[in-house]
């Protein structure tokens, strides 16, 4: 697993934006940063995928967060990568966890607009009743499986 690149406009907006351009008290592009990795570290910790001694860090200047600590399984580790860059103004994610319990990777593919986690399944699967398990996959991220968006990066596990 290398370094995945994601739509820096698309995904959840956990930091930036008004607080990012308050001109009074200009924070440096350090405090910055490392106020993001927290937001990025306390959305990771809300899924509760049992990451053990997870360590966020987030370049602005590039748009990269690199992630490191221990994953149970080869899923928590994906799922924390997808955390990671399904978080606005993120670019790409450089994942150097490790993992208890090793696993074959997924694959992933990039939400477009019209997409729909069935045609997904046909795509990936050849059968769009397996669109569950591409859900499944995809939790605690996805609450809906009728609420994927374009710019969205989905963890395809092998069957």
């Amino acid at each position: 697993m290398g370094l995945f690149s994601f739509i820096k406009e698309a995904g959840e907006k956990l930091f930036g934006g008004k607080d990012a351009q308050a001109a009074d008290a200009a924070p440096s592009a350090e405090a910055l940063n490392a106020k993001a990795a927290d937001a990025i570290a306390a959305y990771i910790q809300t899924q509760n995928l049992g990451i053990e001694g997870l360590q966020v860090a987030f370049d602005g200047s590039v748009g990269k967060v690199t992630v490191q600590g221990n994953a149970p399984t080869q899923a928590a580790k994906e799922k924390v990568t997808l955390c990671c860059g399904n978080v606005a103004n993120v670019q790409s994610v450089d994942n150097l966890m490790s993992v208890t319990t090793p696993e074959p990777e997924a694959q992933y593919h990039d939400v477009v607009r019209g997409d729909t986690l069935s045609a997904i399944a046909k795509k990936y699967y050849g059968n769009a009743n397996k669109y569950p398990v591409i859900f499944e996959a995809n939790k605690p991220m996805l609450s809906d499986p009728d609420k994927i968006y374009p710019g969205q990066k989905l963890r395809i596990p092998p069957l």
